[in-house]
């Protein structure tokens, strides 16, 4: 399911309407109805709704106006909603051709003060051992936190329980707080799936060494592809937590700026790991290569001794299978050098004797050179 999800992601690119004017939103085929999620909250207040229509939400968060609201809409496929999005809350047709359009690299954007965000959230499928990354949105107002998505389920339960419970500081920080706290988040996920990718190339290598196949390499080089999928992500990511430390103080706050530059080393560690682990892909190749090497080299010691041990038999077995004649069949004249051992009384048992010494002598040279260690 992964793989497919994935193909269906590229195909959204392909599947864009061309020549149409820029700003111009074009929902895909496959997109989710609307779902209306809100939190508001301040230190004295929280509230959680699901809204059955985007009118009732935006009511809600027109009657609270001293209140922090996280405005949470999971699925798009309604572009008369979309429109009205655009409306209230000021959004560029352009942004929002963006959220529509989901396979967008990470960014930042600044508009009127207010900031655009795309960061991609990632998932570790193990049954298909290959990533599934879902855009999230976000828009940042002076009292709101928008985030839009395709799909229902995302990494963001963690911080919601953080608001429900009150714990930390997160009730009484201002909505760019919650900016960050949704970006942290998002990349705290991207460890665990950093270790699955670990524990899964250690499982190729127990494999090589085992039992090395063709299935194996192909394995190796699908997850070479997921690795510089996730490079491709984990880059932007770094260059826009980058971005937004440069940011103003009338955006973001330099009290607030110490979180997202925590936020910003995290992002340096992911790309380490990244690189390790890319590294660690090539030489899983190089393994297999030599693990299969040398395995066609004990293969060619096996067949190498078979034949030193058979020439010299199939030799001594050709010479006397020549079949020269023991008479003139004219004159009936013996001739006495014509194989004289083929009509002595025992000559078949001592020439089998012969043989089988030869071969024990050649076993014991073998075994004193040490070609039978390694068997």
């Amino acid at each position: 399911m992964a793989k497919k999800k994935r193909h269906r992601s590229r195909h959204k690119i392909l599947d864009r309407k061309l020549g149409i004017s820029p700003g111009t939103l074009f929902i895909p085929t496959e997109s989710h109805a609307p779902r209306y999620f809100l939190m508001s909250f301040n230190e004295q207040l929280f509230k959680e709704q699901e809204f059955v229509s985007y009118a009732e939400l935006l009511q809600q968060v027109q009657s609270q106006p001293n209140a922090t609201h996280w405005i949470d809409i999971r699925g798009y496929a309604d572009l008369t909603m979309l429109e009205l999005l655009k409306q209230d809350f000021g959004i560029h047709s352009l942004q929002m051709e963006d959220v529509i359009n989901d396979y967008q690299r990470p960014k930042v954007d600044e508009l009127d003060d207010r900031l655009f965000i795309i960061t991609r959230m990632l998932r570790w499928k193990e049954e298909y051992h290959t990533l599934d990354d879902v855009q999230l949105s976000v828009f940042s107002g002076p009292n709101y936190v928008l985030t839009l998505q395709s799909d229902y389920d995302d990494c963001l339960d963690p911080l919601r329980e953080r608001i429900r419970v009150g714990k930390g500081i997160i009730r009484q920080r201002p909505p760019m707080y919650v900016v960050y706290a949704i970006l942290d988040v998002v990349l705290d996920y991207y460890f665990p799936v950093m270790g699955a990718i670990g524990t899964y190339i250690e499982e190729l290598e127990q494999k090589i060494l085992d039992k090395p196949s063709k299935q194996t390499l192909r394995e190796i080089l699908d997850l070479k592809n997921e690795l510089i999928k996730l490079r491709r992500i984990a880059w932007p990511e770094r260059d826009k937590m980058n971005e937004l430390l440069r940011m103003d103080e009338d955006i973001i706050p330099d009290n607030l700026k110490v979180y997202f530059r925590d936020a910003y080393d995290h992002t340096i560690q992911l790309i380490d790991l990244i690189d390790s682990h890319k590294e660690m892909s090539t030489s899983l190749v190089e393994l297999y290569m030599s693990t299969v090497s040398n395995r066609m080299n004990e293969i060619m010691k096996v067949l190498t001794i078979i034949s030193s041990i058979f020439i010299p038999l199939s030799f001594i077995a050709g010479v006397y299978g020549m079949n020269f004649s023991r008479e003139d069949p004219e004159t009936g004249e013996v001739f006495r050098w014509s194989m004289p051992e083929l009509y002595q009384p025992y000559s078949y048992p001592i020439l089998m004797m012969l043989m089988t010494t030869l071969v024990l002598v050649q076993l014991y040279l073998f075994y004193k050179k040490g070609w039978f260690k390694s068997f």
